[in-house]
Formats: structure tokens, sequence, C-alpha cells
């Protein structure tokens, strides 16, 4: 499931070169991720939480730990695919029960550069269920609705409010008949 993304450059005003895509390796994920997709996962803490302290989102922030996590990477339910620029997690994708977008999530050095796209598209590949007819559903954060939409997810119902995050319910049609 190793793929890489190579860097490519292009000719900027002035002769000089401009990169366009860093180097970009995609892997399954491991229990042994947990600990960096945590801290990913974190540093978004205050734009997902309603209130930016993590006041009142203890049962969402304890579904998002460490020990939460290494659970979610080592169960059959739940697929992760990273994106891994060097050594550092650039990104990573986690799918539930093979038609539930679990999370995804890009660094903010490497957003705007297709990463997300790019996982999502390898995930439906790799990580749809089997005999699916790419039908998904996700409880996207407020800041993370235009991404969806241009994967084809629609609002599935309106925003919800609990345990400290509020998100808009989404789904994507299936596209087989």
């Amino acid at each position: 499931m190793k793929d890489e993304m190579k860097t490519d450059r292009a000719p900027a005003r002035g002769g000089s070169l401009v990169l366009v895509r860093p180097h970009m390796e995609f892997r399954a994920g491991s229990p042994a991720d947990a600990g960096a997709i945590v801290g990913l996962i974190a540093s978004f803490q205050s734009e997902l939480t309603d209130d930016p302290s993590g006041a009142g989102a203890e049962k969402y922030l304890a579904s998002v730990s460490l020990k939460a996590e290494r659970e979610y990477l080592a169960s059959e339910r739940y697929g992760y695919l990273l994106a891994y620029s060097d050594s550092q997690l650039a990104g990573f994708i986690a799918i539930r029960d093979g038609s539930h977008l679990f999370h995804l999530f890009v660094e903010r050095s490497h957003q705007r550069q297709g990463i997300a796209r790019r996982l999502w598209e390898r995930a439906l590949e790799e990580l749809c269920a089997p005999g699916s007819d790419g039908g998904f559903t996700v409880n996207s954060s407020l800041s993370a609705v235009p991404v969806y939409l241009a994967f084809g997810f629609v609002p599935a119902g309106s925003i919800q409010r609990m345990h400290g995050i509020s998100f808009l319910p989404m789904r994507r049609p299936g596209l087989l008949p």
C-alpha cells in the first residue's frame, strides 16, 4: 500500500523553481502511529471544540485520546491511511466500517496541496467496505464542510451540538446503481 507522491517543481517568474508538491509517502496506519495521530488532532482542538479551551468537550477529547486512537488503530472496524512528508505525519484519514469517514486531518503547513483529496481517493479504493456502492457518511466539523462538499458529500441534517463540539452530518450517495 506504500505509495509515493514525488516532488514536482515548476518555473516561477524570474526563472527560479517553486515547490509544487512535497515528497509524500502513503501507508496504512498501525497502533504505533497513535502518538503522531493524536498530536495532529490536538493541533486543531481549539477549532474543533465549541470552547477553544476544550471545556465541556471532555467526552469528545477522550474519544481522540492516545488510548482511544490505539484502540481504533488495532480494531478491524477502522482503516487508517497516513501521508508522511519525510518523517513527519502530514495527514491521515480513518474510515470506520468501510462507509463512515471517521477522521481526516492534514497538518496546516501541508494544506491546500491536494493531500486531503489524495487521502480520500486512496481511502475509496483501499478502505471501502467490500461490495459497497461507495456511499459514505461523515460528521463534518463546521470548518471542513467545504472540503466534504468538494468530495461529493451533501448535508444530511442540521448542525448538531453535543459533547462540546458542533458538526454537520453529511452523506455521499453511492455511485453504483
